[in-house]
């Protein structure tokens, strides 16, 4: 049984709490209700029947205050609260860092990478090519990480994944999504590289503004896409695909399934011994991440992320 620690929280994020309950495979109903976050009792107790990950349970917990530590431990059955992160090593086998607040990243990964603990860290990896040259550094000497968003396994995606080869050559795609950037940009990114299987960009150039971004990202192979985030829209997650022969468009809506499959993927990761996901392909993700910010920042310049 592998025992993971998980750390979190971070503003507007309550991962700590689902991902330790999809994984323990059960929950305190009346304390997950008191979670914040309307949403995650909700799918918790929809998807009951399919909660737990095999051979996998979340031991130990660390939030930067004792009273939410001891919140989540209850709600989510987690046995062990911890007043500092770093007391985990040696006693869990992986860390799940769930917080997406990622100028914090580097810091709260730091001892867990160089103890050799395999570490999860929740999107973005990073914001700043520094802190993104710290993670590739790491994975070349050999480090275990793992970071994506969970919209890389998103099942409306897949579907789609699967009748791509109907719709021609791919022509352009149109990526909405709401909210900021930093936070939801990333969303928005993984699961359209992760449905054309990861294609190298070579540019992107920001043509919105703050909270309306409107991103232009170019791809190797001669593919376009848009990529949209907009503070104030309604809520959507939403890809459209347009080939010369058919198009498509996908909804994505079914957070569990996603958030599922992603822990699944990170527990298989550990006991394998290394990522699932090539670290080139988040780095090239999260390169476009950060050009586009670098493109507001300097009036929409094209940056070459070749």
């Amino acid at each position: 049984m592998l025992k993971l620690g998980i750390m979190g929280m971070s503003q507007g994020n309550g991962h700590p709490y689902s991902w330790a309950a999809i994984i323990n495979g059960d929950f305190n109903t009346e304390e997950m209700d008191k979670c914040g976050y309307a949403g995650i009792p909700m799918y918790l107790n929809a998807n009951k029947d399919t909660l737990g990950i095999d051979g996998a349970r979340v031991t130990h917990i660390w939030t930067q205050e004792r009273s939410i530590s001891e919140h989540i431990a209850k709600a989510s059955l987690i046995e062990n609260v911890v007043d500092d992160a770093e007391e985990m090593i040696g006693h869990v086998d992986a860390v799940l860092l769930a917080r997406d607040d990622p100028e914090n990243h580097v810091q709260m990964a730091k001892p867990f990478i160089n103890a050799g603990v395999p570490i999860f860290i929740d999107k973005p990896l990073a914001i700043t090519t520094e802190d993104l040259a710290y993670f590739s550094e790491q994975n070349k000497n050999g480090k275990f990480l793992m970071s994506c968003s969970s919209m890389r396994y998103a099942n409306e995606a897949l579907t789609v994944k699967t009748e791509i080869a109907t719709l021609g050559k791919l022509e352009l795609a149109t990526v909405v999504g709401k909210k900021d950037w930093t936070k939801y940009g990333i969303h928005m990114l993984e699961a359209l590289f992760a449905l054309l299987d990861d294609p190298k960009a070579i540019s992107v150039q920001h043509v919105g503004e703050s909270g309306k971004d409107i991103v232009v990202v170019n791809f190797e192979n001669g593919f376009v896409a848009t990529v949209h985030l907009f503070m104030d829209i309604a809520a959507t997650f939403q890809i459209t695909l347009f080939g010369q022969n058919e198009w498509r468009q996908i909804d994505i809506k079914n957070s569990y399934s996603m958030f599922k499959e992603n822990l699944t993927e990170f527990v298989k990761s550990v006991k394998e011994g290394k990522s699932r996901i090539p670290f080139e392909k988040t780095e090239n993700i999260i390169r476009t991440l950060i050009g586009a910010k670098e493109s507001l920042v300097n009036e929409g310049k094209v940056i070459d992320l070749r």
